[in-house]
């Protein structure tokens, strides 16, 4: 009996997660650096800016960089960000001044990690696969929580032993390995290999790629998703997504570890395994997607977050058996909001549009993210604890819940986005 080949969409999938793997490194290195950078002359509040202005344009750079894949094709697009990423870690070793610092680690490296992200995953999801589109979402979305899996604890034995620099270039060199695969293996279509993708039925119509002006599209897009209320809704709560993951736990969960005296290594284990627990957590939550309203999902995301970062605080005090617990919740919950928010994206303005839409609520998230990351250490400053942060962002936790659940599922007629640029999955 003649052995069926796995359709090309699975290797397309198994590539982008290990390229966002091997590019995670920089999203873990900030709560990891902070302070060893501190420690080596940089304030607080510099570190807290450089990674805000990373977060913004980690953000910003999405619903263009998603425009440029319909484009220039992934494959470019992927091959200059990791080279992006390679070149401002690498170079950021040399820093020695906050505008460096701020330049490099900030602006470079926010640019390259910005064209990849959660823009990369959505367009392979949604280019590639029509059944198990969800699942394919949380598993690459899990990517770079796999990254903090295998990157925390060494790049906090690097910093804590050799210095903050060495951290940095072992960041470089990881993503400039992730080169070669992408150039040989990522293909741009299934169209390309004379295919389908996975699960579409037979009388599909093919995708077909943009000809317009990325920028103009990424802007096309967002004046067509800003007439939708879903938008705002998704764009409000994936704000708070940002401001309560990335921007404090993401920043800061190693610094307040650090201010109640444990080690190094020790809180970036309990990160890392967070990001064990992150991949079971999304993973499930790709799968629910595909089955369960995502509205739901995300209040049920959201509520539950709040309450575990209101008890941080006195479980940070406590330790032990409380704090483990907190990592085990939290963890699975980390950013399970990334495939019911995308599943609503496609609600705003059709299928063919999700990406570009998704890049502008990704971006929102981001925003989210830089003002906890500026705001936490500035509030860290100020009273000597990290116990304020905790609770507003716990507040703000529910205050995403009650506006995903606003969210109405009507899906509106689609409507070009740009003449010659309709298609823009």
């Amino acid at each position: 009996m003649t052995r069926r080949r796995p359709h090309y969409a699975w290797v397309v999938a198994g590539v982008a997660f290990l390229t966002l793997l091997a590019a995670s490194g920089f999203r873990s290195a900030p709560g990891v650096l902070l302070v060893p950078l501190e420690q080596d002359g940089f304030s607080r509040d510099t570190v807290s800016l450089a990674v805000s202005v990373n977060l913004v344009l980690f953000g910003l750079t999405g619903p263009f960089a998603a425009a440029a894949m319909q484009r220039f094709g992934v494959r470019r697009v992927v091959l200059l960000a990791l080279l992006l990423v390679s070149a401002g870690s690498g170079l950021t070793a040399l820093a020695t001044a906050s505008w460096q610092l701020v330049v490099l680690w900030g602006v470079v490296v926010g640019l390259g990690t910005g064209s990849m992200a959660s823009v990369f995953a959505a367009t392979v999801a949604t280019r590639w696969f029509v059944a198990r589109r969800g699942l394919v979402t949380g598993v690459l979305t899990a990517a770079s929580a796999t990254g903090q899996l295998v990157f925390l604890p060494v790049l906090a034995a690097l910093a804590d032993g050799r210095g903050w620099r060495v951290a940095s270039v072992v960041v470089a060199a990881s993503a400039l390995l992730a080169v070669p695969l992408v150039a040989l293996a990522l293909r741009e279509r299934p169209e390309d290999l004379g295919l389908r993708p996975y699960g579409a039925p037979d009388d599909a119509p093919p995708s077909v790629a943009s000809t317009g002006n990325p920028v103009k599209t990424a802007f096309a897009g967002l004046r067509l998703a800003s007439h939708s209320g879903t938008f705002w809704l998704l764009a409000g709560s994936f704000f708070v997504c940002g401001a309560s993951t990335n921007g404090l736990i993401g920043t800061h969960f190693l610094p307040a570890a650090h201010d109640h005296g444990m080690a190094p290594v020790a809180a970036a284990s309990l990160l890392a395994l967070i990001g064990v627990f992150d991949i079971v957590g999304t993973t499930a939550s790709g799968w629910l997607t595909d089955r369960y309203d995502p509205r739901v999902l995300l209040a049920w995301y959201y509520s539950l977050r709040g309450l575990s970062l209101m008890a941080l605080p006195v479980v940070l005090d406590t330790g032990s058996v409380p704090l483990l617990l907190f990592i085990a919740f939290y963890g699975l919950d980390w950013v399970a909001t990334v495939p019911p928010t995308i599943a609503l994206c496609g609600k705003v303005a059709g299928p063919e549009r999700t990406t570009v839409v998704f890049g502008w609520v990704f971006a929102s998230h981001q925003l989210g993210a830089a003002a906890a990351a500026f705001a936490a250490g500035v509030s860290r400053t100020a009273t000597g604890s990290y116990t304020t942060a905790f609770l507003v962002a716990g507040a703000l936790c529910a205050v995403g819940a009650a506006l995903a659940a606003s969210v109405d599922r009507r899906r509106p007629p689609p409507a070009p986005l740009v003449p010659g640029a309709a298609v823009l999955s």
